[in-house]
C-alpha cells in the first residue's frame, strides 16, 4: 500500500493537492484531490466508477473537487472543497478490504479531506471506510449518521426548480408543468415525488431497466421515454438531469425545448461557453452546484451531530440562494452560472481572509 504519484504541481489546475492512492492487493487505485480548504477541512464524496483510462478518473476528479469548494461555499459551510474517486467497476472489484485501504488514504491527510457517498458508493460503504478513519460522513442512522444523503439532495434540487420557475412563470411552483427528469437513480426518484406532489407532470428516463420498472411500479403515471435524445427534444418546460455530467453540451442544448434546467447532476456544463449558449437560447440554468447542494449540507451536519430538521431548514434555502444568483445574474447582464462563480468566490475570498488572524 502506497501513494504512487503525487501532482507536481497542482496549483495549475487551481488545486492544493492532488493525491494518487494504490494497494495493489485489493486492487484500489483512487485519486483524492483538495481544490480549497479557505473554509475549511476539504468535504466531497467518494465515486467509484469505471473510467476509460486514468486520465478521465483525474479529469473527473478535479472538476468535481473544484465544483465541491463553490457548493460549499454557497451553502454557506465552513467546509472547502474536495473529492475523490476510485477507478474500477464497483460491482467486480469493491470490497471490504478495498474499501477499508481506502479509509487509510483518507486517514493519512490527517482531516484536510472528508469523504462522503457519491456515484457507486452508499452508507454501508461509508461505515466499512469508517472503521479506518475519523474523516467520513454520510454513515448510517445505526452509526450516528445522516444516512442516505438523496434525500436533501432531491429536496434541494426541488427547491432550486421552484425558484427558476418563479423567475420565469412568476410563481414558485411546478404545478401544471411538464418537468423532464434524466436519470431515476438516488437522487431522481426523490425528485420525481417532490415534483408529483406539486402537480408536475413528469416525463424521465435511464439507462438501467430496473429504474424503469420501479418508475413503472411506484409510479405509474410518469412518462418514460427508451432514449435521453427523445427526452431532450420532448415539448418540456423543464429539463432536470440527474445522471453523470456534461449533460449540457454542443449536441443537447441547440435540441432543448425547454425553459429551465435544473437538475442534481454534477458538471452539467460540458465546457466553458455552453452557459452562454443557453442564455443565446433563452433557456434559464439553475447552476448545477447551487441547486444540489442538498447532499453535501446533509452530511456537513452529521459532522457537528446530525439533527434531520436542522439540516432540512438549511436545505430549504437553497431556493433563496437560487433567487439571489438570478436576481444578480439579470442585474449584472452574466448567465446564472457566472454569477453564482462570482458569489462563491467573494465568500471564499472574504472568510478564507480571516484565517490570516492570528490566533495562539
Amino acid at each position: 500500500m502506497g501513494v504512487f504519484a503525487s501532482t507536481d504541481d497542482p496549483g495549475s489546475t487551481g488545486h492544493e493537492e492532488v493525491v494518487f492512492c494504490q494497494d495493489k492487493q485489493t486492487g484500489l487505485k483512487a485519486i483524492i484531490g483538495i481544490y480549497s480548504t479557505a473554509l475549511g477541512p476539504a468535504l466531497g464524496g467518494t465515486r467509484f466508477y469505471p473510467y476509460a483510462n486514468e486520465e478521465a478518473a483525474l479529469a473527473d476528479v478535479l472538476d468535481l473537487s473544484r465544483g465541491m469548494a463553490y457548493k460549499n461555499a454557497l451553502a454557506g459551510l465552513d467546509l472547502g472543497g474536495g473529492k475523490a474517486v476510485i477507478w474500477g467497476d464497483p460491482e467486480q472489484i469493491k470490497s471490504e478490504a478495498l474499501l477499508r485501504a481506502y479509509g487509510r488514504f483518507v486517514e493519512s491527510l490527517g482531516g484536510r479531506y472528508y469523504t462522503a457517498c457519491d456515484v457507486g458508493t452508499y452508507v454501508p460503504d461509508m461505515d466499512v471506510i469508517a472503521r479506518e478513519t475519523r474523516y467520513v460522513t454520510g454513515r448510517s442512522v445505526e452509526h450516528g449518521g445522516a444516512g442516505d444523503s438523496s434525500i436533501l439532495t432531491a429536496w434541494g434540487v426541488f427547491q432550486g426548480m421552484r425558484a427558476a420557475a418563479e423567475h420565469v412563470w412568476g410563481a414558485p411552483t411546478l404545478h401544471g408543468k411538464r418537468v423532464g427528469v434524466a436519470g431515476l437513480g438516488k437522487v431522481g426518484k426523490y425528485l420525481v415525488g417532490h415534483l408529483l406532489d406539486d402537480g408536475a407532470e413528469v416525463v424521465a428516463t435511464d439507462v438501467n431497466p430496473r429504474a424503469l420498472e420501479w418508475a413503472r411500479t411506484t409510479h405509474p403515471q410518469v412518462t418514460l421515454l427508451d432514449d435521453i435524445s427523445l427526452l431532450v427534444a420532448s415539448d418540456l418546460d423543464v429539463y432536470a438531469p440527474c445522471a453523470l455530467g456534461g449533460a449540457l453540451n454542443d449536441e443537447t442544448v441547440p435540441a432543448l425545448r425547454a425553459k429551465v434546467v435544473a437538475g442534481a447532476a454534477n458538471n452539467q456544463l460540458a465546457h466553458s461557453g455552453i452557459e452562454k449558449l443557453l442564455a443565446d437560447r433563452g433557456i434559464l440554468y439553475a447552476p448545477d452546484y447551487v441547486v444540489n447542494a442538498g447532499g453535501v449540507i446533509q452530511v456537513a451536519d452529521e459532522i457537528e451531530g446530525f439533527n434531520f430538521e436542522r439540516a432540512k431548514m438549511r436545505a430549504t434555502r437553497i431556493y433563496d440562494t437560487t433567487r439571489e444568483i438570478l436576481k444578480l445574474a439579470d442585474a449584472e447582464g452574466v448567465p446564472p452560472a457566472v454569477a453564482a462563480d462570482r458569489l462563491a468566490e467573494r465568500r471564499m475570498a472574504d472568510v478564507g481572509r480571516l484565517r490570516t488572524i492570528h490566533l495562539p
